[in-house]
């Protein structure tokens, strides 16, 4: 490997760990970091908390932080990234089942469902979401997992429709996927009464067919 490139592999991905450690004990001090950051941005918000903060409470010192972490928007990033994978494995196993169109709009549904009681189940994931929407390099976080929900959906949609255009179909499934997102955002915000009513609603306004798309 020239220079250059050894030295490209040691920048860090923006808005992500610098490293990721493979030794027991290096592991253990990793997980001790993002477990309590995942505690205090629950506490405080994703604005407020600091890295003094995580300092504070896991006892591990700024050198090993920064060892890891060359800043807030890494961890933050990471705990998208482990949060997204959730996600995504939740859309592919209700994905799974669309084998004919009629699969579709249960399907679609059961997402909503899964990623609105994944919120519900893990509040910090609100604050994730609202500090990937304010920095630039986490935004970029999102968009790369919208792009990866959207190629799996459309994985779907293209068993079940295979004469329909790509262009077509990746417009649909870019859309689908986006819409749901927002509205689960949205629902977190209200009362869960009123978020299940919203959701239902809005359930019923996602594509039960895809007559005029093929």
């Amino acid at each position: 490997m020239s220079r250059r490139k050894a030295a490209a592999a040691e920048v860090p991905l923006p808005g992500l760990a610098r490293l990721a450690p493979t030794q027991q004990r290096s592991r253990e001090r990793f997980e001790r970091i993002l477990a309590c950051a995942a505690e205090i941005m629950a506490e405080k918000g994703s604005e407020a908390f600091r890295m003094s903060d995580i300092v504070a409470r896991s006892g591990v010192a700024f050198g090993s932080l920064y060892q890891y972490f060359p800043d807030k928007a890494a961890i933050i990033g990471t705990l998208a990234e482990r949060h997204n994978a959730v996600g995504r494995d939740c859309v592919r196993r209700d994905l799974a089942a669309v084998t004919t169109t009629r699969d579709l709009h249960p399907a679609l549904c059961r997402i909503v469902d899964s990623y609105y009681e994944m919120f519900m189940r893990e509040p910090v994931m609100r604050d994730i979401w609202q500090a990937t929407q304010a920095d630039r390099a986490l935004q970029k976080l999102d968009a790369d997992d919208m792009a990866v929900l959207s190629g799996l959906l459309s994985d779907a949609v293209r068993r079940i429709a295979p004469d329909m255009p790509t262009a077509t179909l990746a417009i649909f499934s870019a859309l689908t996927m986006t819409l749901i997102a927002a509205a689960v955002r949205h629902a977190i915000t209200l009362p869960p009464g009123k978020a299940r009513q919203a959701l239902t609603q809005f359930k019923t306004m996602l594509p039960h067919d895809l007559a005029g798309l093929t």
